[in-house]
């Protein structure tokens, strides 16, 4: 009798079994296919965010070779191209004015790789900073997007260390961190110090997750 009774339980286990490897197959298979359709793109999606004069646009003008002697305020958006490493970055430009950081979200979709600029100079509003980008990091169109930050202005006497940049914004923390790839640079987009080490990095990471290895 007990025999007949666990008999329909071990028969429907075995089903939900063979269900679960099928499902697991399927959703390997078009896994396989997405990747095999990014690799084929080889494009990235780069979101690059952070305060009002932190250096986001300096740092996108450095990249494209073109002049960072005179640079007005971001009130919207740029959208700037280019190659690395047999890649083309789409890179969003965003205005980081306190009224235009309700307007982010509408950048989040399809986004591969986050860049966080901080203005390490800018001590008074680091804890804003860390606000802002804890926020950020509880977006759920952003997980398991990965995260270069730019400690910026290293040109600076006054700037903060990379290590100390990276204490006040509280790196690591399980809440905002967890599984997240981050990485965190000092630069100058003013000599360019570290930008590319920064870039390279948010490239290999984003590549390793995406596409696959040829």
């Amino acid at each position: 009798t007990i025999l007949k009774k666990m008999k329909p339980t071990t028969t429907h286990s075995t089903r939900l079994l063979s269900l679960s490897l099928l499902t697991l197959a399927f959703t390997m298979g078009l896994w396989t296919i997405l990747k095999k359709m990014k690799q084929k793109e080889k494009e990235m999606r780069i979101l690059m965010l952070g305060l009002d004069n932190a250096g986001k646009t300096t740092i996108v003008r450095k990249f494209n070779g073109e002049p960072t002697d005179t640079i007005a305020p971001t009130l919207g958006f740029n959208i700037k191209t280019f190659e690395i490493d047999n890649y083309t970055l789409n890179i969003f430009d965003v205005g980081g004015q306190k009224m235009l950081r309700s307007y982010w979200r509408n950048y989040f979709e399809e986004t591969d790789g986050i860049v966080w600029v901080v203005d390490s100079a800018d001590t008074i509003r680091l804890q804003q900073c860390k606000d802002e980008l804890n926020k950020l990091l509880l977006e759920e169109r952003l997980a398991g997007a990965s995260l270069l930050i730019f400690a910026n202005k290293q040109d600076l006497k006054s700037a903060k260390s990379k290590d100390e940049i990276a204490e006040v914004l509280g790196l690591g923390d399980p809440k905002h961190y967890k599984g997240r790839h981050f990485h965190v640079v000092a630069c100058s987009a003013q000599t360019g110090e570290g930008l590319e080490e920064g870039i390279r990095w948010c490239v290999q990471d984003i590549a390793s997750r995406i596409f696959m290895l040829d």
